[in-house]
Formats: structure tokens, C-alpha cells, sequence
């Protein structure tokens, strides 16, 4: 095969009509040009191009031969402009799991599209793991051991439960012992096998040294999401995540009536496709979620 650059340069050379256009498309001088047609010459024992005048002139070998490589030569430059319009076009596509999703990143998202509004994210709540680029994924943001299955990953943060509850299940109630929340409705969070169960309510109770035998809930559900959702409804106590809660504190949906936390046994976690940091903000995504993540782990620790 002759030199793929001598190949280029008479390529561009046969399109263009013009060593000077040719040599300003591929950003390179004339002198450089016209050697590496040379090159290329001396490789196929055949003369190409001539001089004609001021400008040049392909003999019938090179135009024989340009009918046979303008078609790769083309085929080549659209793969570039279409892998360079999914780079820049595409966004961002981040895959949570459903209640990281809605409750924790998802929220927060706004004050990233606050500081970088020419960026685009798509962002989806799946319980199940992606293979990233072969799903067209970028980043995953997931937990426990699982980030062992990905090639690039950071560990965020650990998150801790506490009791919490709609204000008006325990309106004109005092509930200043752990004991007194054991008279109300208990909600469970289940989640699947796949995860390293959540501290339970009779994990909490031993932890705070509360003695109530056997803690039976009368609803558990396997989404953490659903399970806050009944708790701002009024359906009875959930240990939440102090992450996922963040927003129901601020607005007054959910109340702490005694701040006693549980930490989780396992880490969130953010993984990406290397790829990924070479798109439009990719990089300062990344970073962006690790500041946050910092940040979210001095305000779940454990007291």
C-alpha cells in the first residue's frame, strides 16, 4: 500500500484542482504537497499530476486512479463529520437509579444547566446496570459492589437513614424518644438481591437501644422512592436516606422528629465511559458530580 499521507495529498490535489487549496485544506505547505505526490509517483512507477500553467493537471493515470479512491477518501471524511456531530451533538446521557434519578441528581441538575446552558443532558432512571457506549450511556450513577463491573469508576458518598414522617401524621403528638416512633406505621424499603440491603427497622431500633422484639412493617416497598412518597402522604414512618430527602425537608413535606442516623453498608457510586470525557462537558460533569458528592457526605454523616 502506498503511504496513506502521499494517498491524502493527491486525493485532496485531484478534488481541489490545486496544490495551494489542497495544501491549505490539510494544513501543511505546497512544497509539502507536491513531495508527498512525489512520493506517491515513486511508489506506483506512474506519472499523475503535471504542471499547466499555474495551476496542475492529472494525466490519465491519475485521473483513472482518482475515480477509484474518491469514493473511501469520501466515505472517510463523512465517518469524521458524523462521529464529530454525535461528540458534539448528542449531550450527555446519564443513567440513575430510579430514586437517585428523581431525588438526589435530578433536582440538582438545574443548577448545573444554571452554570453551563449550552450543555444537554439526558437523564435515565434504570435499576439495571448499562455497558455504557454499547447502550449509548455515559456515565452511571449506582451503588455498592457493582462498580466493580465498570472500568472507570469514583466511590461518592455513604449515605446514613433516619426516621422521618409527614408533619401531620404526628400533629399535636410528642415524639421525643425513639421508643415513641414505634407506635406509629412503619413503611419498609425492600430492595432487590442485587444490593446490599438497607439498615432495616430493627437494625435502627438495636442501634439506638430501643427493645421491641421483632419490628414487623405493615407496607415495605422495593423502590426507596415509592416508600418517601407514602411517607409524605401520611402513611407512617420511613427511614430515609438523608440524601434522597432533601428537597421534602426544605419544603416541609417530611420532618425528622429525632435525628438518629444509620449508615449505609455500602457507597454510591459514579462510573463513565472514557469517551465520555472527551465529549462537550464531560469532564466538568464528571467533576461537577464528584464536588457535589463531597459536599452531600458532610451533611449525611453520622452524628
Amino acid at each position: 500500500m502506498p503511504p496513506l499521507k502521499a494517498l491524502q495529498a493527491f486525493e485532496a490535489v485531484a478534488r481541489l484542482g490545486s496544490v495551494s487549496d489542497a495544501a491549505a485544506e490539510l494544513f501543511v505547505t505546497p512544497g509539502a504537497i507536491s513531495q508527498q505526490i512525489k512520493k506517491l509517483e515513486n511508489c506506483l512507477g506512474i506519472r499523475l499530476v503535471e504542471r499547466n500553467g499555474r495551476g496542475v493537471e492529472l494525466t490519465s493515470w491519475g485521473a483513472a486512479y482518482q475515480l477509484d479512491i474518491t469514493g473511501p477518501f469520501a466515505a472517510l471524511r463523512q465517518a469524521h463529520a458524523t462521529l464529530h456531530r454525535k461528540r458534539a451533538g448528542s449531550g450527555l446521557v446519564v443513567s440513575c437509579l430510579a430514586t437517585v434519578a428523581s431525588r438526589w441528581l435530578g433536582p440538582q441538575l438545574f443548577d448545573w444547566q444554571a452554570l453551563n446552558p449550552a450543555s444537554k443532558i439526558r437523564l435515565v432512571g434504570a435499576e439495571s446496570e448499562p455497558r455504557l457506549f454499547e447502550d449509548g450511556v455515559d456515565f452511571r450513577l449506582s451503588y455498592g459492589s457493582k462498580s466493580q463491573s465498570f472500568d472507570h469508576y469514583a466511590p461518592l458518598f455513604t449515605d446514613c437513614v433516619v426516621p422521618a414522617c409527614a408533619p401531620g401524621l404526628i400533629a399535636g403528638k410528642a415524639v421525643t424518644a425513639p421508643d415513641d416512633i414505634f407506635s406509629y406505621p412503619l413503611i419498609g424499603i425492600e430492595w432487590d438481591g442485587s444490593h446490599k440491603p438497607p439498615p432495616s427497622w430493627d437494625e435502627w431500633a438495636r442501634s439506638v437501644g430501643v427493645s421491641v422484639g421483632h419490628v414487623s412493617t405493615e407496607l415495605a416497598f422495593s423502590l426507596s422512592s415509592t416508600a418517601l412518597d407514602a411517607a409524605v402522604n401520611g402513611r407512617g414512618f420511613v427511614l430515609a436516606q438523608i440524601a434522597m430527602i432533601r428537597e421534602d425537608l426544605a419544603s416541609g413535606r417530611l420532618v425528622v422528629p429525632i435525628d438518629r442516623r444509620l449508615q449505609l453498608g455500602e457507597s454510591y457510586f459514579l462510573a463513565w465511559d472514557r469517551a465520555a470525557l472527551e465529549k462537550p462537558f464531560g469532564a466538568q460533569f464528571r467533576d461537577w458530580v464528584l464536588a457535589m458528592s463531597r459536599a452531600q457526605q458532610r451533611q449525611s454523616a453520622a452524628r
